[in-house]
């Protein structure tokens, strides 16, 4: 297999972003796919924003939506396509050498092991040597980023991620469902019980001070429950628009993954 193997990323949120930078810095070319309306909440390093925006820039690197037959010509440019996708169509006439589900789903939606040489599974709903030839620990703690050549990550435990002790407070959430109207944007404080957004005629305030790190994009359809954003209490502009630590460890879990096996395979 060439250094420049073709590695095709199934999602193009913050967490796929953060692994598709760091193989793209380490030489491989990749390709990502993604659904008509992406709701990623940290959007502002987040891909799938080239679906909406055409091209999205995150830390130096340019991502471009792409037609199907654009894509040999996107990546000739410097850039990662971004193809719309939900089905993952292109698999077959891609070809592709590295499959890496990063979904993010909590489950399996449809990856298979034989879909390519190399096939990787963030987070829960993965096996290795089941569905997948590694599964990658998305969850906080000492195995974050860790690969699995057998068995699978953690289960869902359905705590969010703790910043400053903050975990459940710090998430927004929609309190029914319908048009969600955006009120705040990416990095701008916000103080507990500040009205961030309303979903229809409903108001949706803040359960922290803080920034508001990220938030889904204005207009779209949301359903009761669903995780619209969240606060970070650290207060930090800057940690709205840079690739968060835990990404940039589960992508270097996948880079280190793949590295051994490539060299099995050798």
């Amino acid at each position: 297999m060439k250094k420049e193997a073709i590695v095709l990323i199934k999602g193009a949120g913050d967490v796929a972003t953060g692994v598709a930078h760091t193989l793209v810095k380490n030489g491989y070319h990749v390709v990502m796919t993604e659904i008509p309306n992406p709701t990623t909440e940290r959007r502002a390093v987040a891909f799938s924003e080239a679906v909406y925006e055409d091209e999205w820039h995150v830390e130096g690197l340019t991502a471009k939506k792409t037609a199907p037959n654009e894509i040999q010509h996107t990546i000739s440019e410097g850039k990662i396509p971004v193809v719309v996708d939900p089905e993952t169509k292109i698999l077959k006439h891609l070809n592709p050498d590295i499959l890496i589900d990063a979904i993010m789903t909590k489950r399996n939606t449809s990856t298979n092991l034989h879909d390519a040489p190399i096939t990787i599974g963030l987070g829960p709903g993965f096996e290795a040597g089941k569905n997948v030839n590694v599964a990658i620990e998305t969850s906080e703690g000492p195995n974050l980023g860790k690969a699995y050549y057998q068995g699978s990550p953690q289960p869902f435990h359905g705590i969010p991620c703790k910043i400053e002790g903050k975990t459940h407070e710090r998430v927004i959430k929609a309190p029914q469902n319908g048009t969600l109207k955006v009120l705040t944007s990416i990095g701008e404080h916000v103080d507990e019980g500040q009205i961030i957004a309303k979903v229809d005629d409903l108001e949706v305030k803040a359960g922290i001070n803080g920034v508001l790190r990220g938030i889904m994009r204005n207009g779209l359809k949301v359903k009761k429950n669903t995780k619209l954003g969240d606060i970070d209490p650290r207060d930090q502009k800057e940690f709205c628009f840079s690739i968060a630590q835990r990404s940039e460890i589960i992508g270097v879990g996948v880079l280190d993954a793949i590295k051994t096996l490539r060299s099995r395979s050798n």
